[in-house]
């Protein structure tokens, strides 16, 4: 009769391992190697195999997480380990033990993975042009950021979307950011400001949607002064401002709505989002401000552009609403980081 090793038992369920007992047990043991036991969590774990062999996996119940002994360090398991680009990057950084490098790119190009793996990515898209004529300001670019997004080997396509145009000529709405993506990972770009209404109730003037949305244009009083910024998409930007007499409404932030214009003050811009993923703290992704008869709304944090000046390049803010030209909406950008 065969001993079952400490670890993962086994029973024996057929002749054939009754008959090999020595067979049954070295698989057995084996299993104890290479099999997945699970643990409470990292503690128990280090309790019950004090002297872990290379190879040796298990998966902890508190973070639902497999991880493997790599001969010096327990590593989380995925079946693949961290990409590897071959382009010249931007920057290195240690942070926890843990070295990184990353590139930025701040127009289209190739990304170059010569290791397939897991990267941290942020794809911010362009930022939407604000209004002229009592305008509502841009709403920013998506802002999504991924840990342990996977990349495939092979030239990667990075595409980095350009800001939305302003509106110049008399009473024209801005236009919407371009999305930027990396691979199959995508974020669209800002919905436009929209500009004046001529008066009339059916006269509308709603901000555009977009990941961050539009401020709505200003009216000339009446039903108008109700009009709607334009909606947000969920996770990557808040809806745009209402508008208001003489007032346009400021667009919405990565991680703010765009502030209500209220008679003759235009609505200020949604705040963006920090992200350290260079390891250096960065807004990005703000709304632009709307304008106002008496008092124009600010610029959201991040880059948003105040009242007729474009959203700060490679931030995907938005421009800011005026009644003469607007402002533009700020280009986007992607990085990518990974383990060394």
């Amino acid at each position: 009769m065969a001993v079952t090793p400490v670890g993962n038992p086994y029973v024996e369920t057929s002749d054939l391992v009754a008959n090999y007992p020595g067979a049954s047990e070295a698989l057995a043991e084996r299993i104890d190697i290479v099999g997945v036991n699970p643990f409470a969590n990292a503690a128990a774990r280090d309790a019950a195999i004090p002297s872990p062999v290379q190879g040796q996996m298990c998966s902890l119940n508190d973070d639902n997480k497999g991880y493997r002994y790599d001969g010096s360090a327990w590593i989380l398991f995925s079946g693949a380990g961290p990409a590897n680009f071959t382009n010249t990057a931007t920057g290195t950084f240690s942070s926890g033990g843990i070295d990184y490098k990353y590139i930025t790119w701040t127009g289209s190009g190739d990304l170059i993975v010569d290791r397939a793996g897991f990267a941290d990515i942020l794809v911010i898209g362009g930022g939407a042009g604000g209004a002229n004529g009592r305008g509502g300001a841009g709403g920013a670019g998506g802002h999504l950021f991924i840990t342990n997004a996977y990349l495939p080997a092979g030239t990667l396509t990075v595409t980095v979307g350009a800001g939305g145009a302003a509106g110049v000529s008399s009473l024209t709405a801005g236009n919407n950011g371009i999305a930027s993506s990396v691979n199959s990972y995508f974020s669209p770009g800002g919905g436009a400001g929209m500009t004046q209404g001529g008066g009339g109730s059916l006269d509308a003037r709603p901000g555009i949607n977009g990941a961050s949305g539009g401020g709505a244009g200003g009216s000339q009083g009446g039903s108008l002064s109700l009009n709607q910024g334009g909606s947000g998409i969920s996770s990557l930007g808040f809806a745009g401002g209402n508008s208001a007499d003489t007032a346009g409404g400021g667009g919405g932030g990565s991680s703010a709505v765009g502030a209500n214009a209220s008679t003759n003050n235009g609505g200020g811009g949604g705040a963006g989002t920090a992200n350290s993923i260079t390891n250096t703290s960065v807004t990005r992704a703000g709304g632009g401000g709307g304008f106002g008869g008496s008092t124009s709304g600010a610029g959201g944090s991040g880059g948003g552009g105040n009242t007729g000046v474009s959203g700060s390049i490679n931030t995907g803010s938005g421009g800011g609403g005026a009644n003469t030209a607007g402002g533009a909406g700020g280009s986007g950008v992607v990085i990518v980081r990974v383990v060394v």
